[in-house]
């Protein structure tokens, strides 16, 4: 049985712009994808706070501070929106009490306000 959690997590990121007629994606700058441990071609979800929009894409590396969507998922967000990116992973029952997601959480112009791991507390 393999169960699926939180690997990381981009708290409150600001679309910084979206472009519908690029390959579709999120562009991710580079530098929250190392702190997030975030890979280039990862799948993810984004969840947008602002409108409630959710959906799955893929991430590619950016700019620094940059988070922009592409391709036709850049019709149900627009820059300035706050959103939330997540990517999750597959264990093994015997390997979730070592396992332990990376939040980051994002402040003004997508800097780092902080990034922690967060632990999994069992029953």
């Amino acid at each position: 049985m393999q169960l699926t959690f939180l690997k990381a997590k981009l708290h409150r990121a600001t679309i910084t712009s979206a472009d519908i007629d690029y390959e579709g994606s999120i562009s991710l700058g580079r530098d929250l994808c190392r702190v997030a441990g975030l890979l280039e071609f990862e799948q993810v979800e984004v969840y947008d706070v602002t409108n409630g929009a959710r959906f799955t894409t893929y991430v590619i590396y950016g700019e620094t501070g940059q988070v922009q969507v592409n391709g036709a998922a850049a019709r149900l967000v627009q820059p300035g929106d706050r959103i939330i990116v997540a990517s999750y992973v597959q264990l093994d029952p015997t390997e979730v009490a070592g396992h332990s997601p990376r939040v980051v959480l994002l402040g003004d112009k997508n800097a780092i306000h902080s990034a922690h791991d967060k632990y999994i507390n069992q029953p």
